[in-house]
């Protein structure tokens, strides 16, 4: 008498797989890389290779020589996704030894250690930025100017960032709107900044592109830019404005300025150090754009997206206690 044995369900393979996500999200970044590229030069070019080299490099030697794993991961590319997004939250022109420094870190500590990917608790990009913004200061916040391929990698024309001045205006109840980007100069990208902080339309297409896709969903994006936007029209509605800023300008500079769009879209969504559950993934996302705002508003940094995730990255675990209840059961 023949037996049928069954693994578990589910039975229907979907097609899915962390290669295929991982690809994904890489070709939704490309729009805002091509920006990058045009508005900072060769210097957007140089960083984001390095950084995808040392990320994939350094992942390779880890699990060949400490690990001692036989089968490689570096081709499941979130080694190259992690360099990539390490990259976006860089200065074009920071020198090329401290984005290796900053991708050792990313993978090495904040992922390998851990055990590799799907168990490390924060994100890795965002760990090696913030790792990098405590050890170099004045080379992480040293933005170049948009100039083009006239910008060279190593001799740029510098400036603070719009949130720097959009800052220091709330701050002194004056704008100086000279020095603040056109609404529309900000959407496009035509402003000085990281290679992440350029052209909100290119990460907004590539957001669509992944929920279309559904590689991520629209919880996390929505909530986040929901929450800024609504603490921006408060702070309006409040008068707590220059006079010549308009509560619908300083909402639109809040949601396009910064590094809002590519935390929301592509930081903040990562598989392994975000909610489960949808009311997770919403209480996620609101609690990043809140503290987003306090930063802005009150810290000494004009932004605060990176240490936004990472709090929230370490409120995942309990978040993810918020399951609903099954069909049947009672609530204890």
């Amino acid at each position: 008498m023949s037996h049928f044995i069954t693994s578990p369900a589910p039975h229907v393979h979907s097609g899915d797989s962390v290669r295929r996500n991982m690809l994904l999200v890489i070709l939704a970044l490309l729009p805002a890389y091509v920006v990058s590229v045009i508005e900072f030069g060769y210097g957007a070019l140089i960083t984001a290779a390095v950084s995808v080299l040392a990320c994939v490099g350094t992942e390779w030697l880890v699990s060949r020589y400490i690990l001692n794993e036989q089968k490689q991961t570096i081709g499941d590319l979130s080694a190259v996704l992690t360099g990539l997004l390490l990259a976006f939250n860089l200065p074009s022109t920071i020198d090329w030894w401290i984005v290796v420094i900053g991708a050792v870190f990313a993978i090495a500590v904040a992922k390998m250690t851990y055990g590799g990917l799907g168990q490390n608790l924060f994100n890795p990009a965002l760990a090696g930025r913030v790792f990098l913004l405590i050890a170099y200061p004045a080379q992480m916040t040293t933005w170049p100017l948009a100039k083009g391929f006239e910008t060279s990698y190593v001799d740029a024309e510098t400036g603070a960032t719009p949130l720097a001045f959009l800052k220091q205006a709330v701050k002194d109840g004056q704008l100086v709107a000279d020095k603040l980007p056109a609404i529309k100069d900000a959407f496009l990208g035509a402003m000085g900044g990281s290679l992440g902080e350029v052209c909100a339309l290119a990460l907004i297409l590539g957001g669509l592109f992944l929920i279309c896709t559904r590689v991520i969903t629209w919880h996390i994006p929505v909530s986040i830019l929901a929450t800024v936007a609504l603490w921006a029209a408060v702070t309006g509605w409040a008068g707590l404005l220059p006079a010549d800023l308009t509560t619908a300008n300083y909402v639109a500079y809040s949601l396009c300025t910064g590094g809002i769009m590519l935390g929301a879209f592509f930081m903040a969504t990562d598989y392994v150090t975000s909610p489960m559950t949808a009311w997770g993934k919403i209480i996620f996302g609101i609690g990043i754009g809140i503290i987003v705002m306090v930063i802005r508003t009150w810290g000494a940094y004009p932004e605060g997206m990176s240490f936004a995730i990472l709090i929230m990255n370490a409120c995942v675990p309990l978040l993810n206690k918020l399951r609903p209840t099954r069909f049947g059961e009672k609530r204890k």
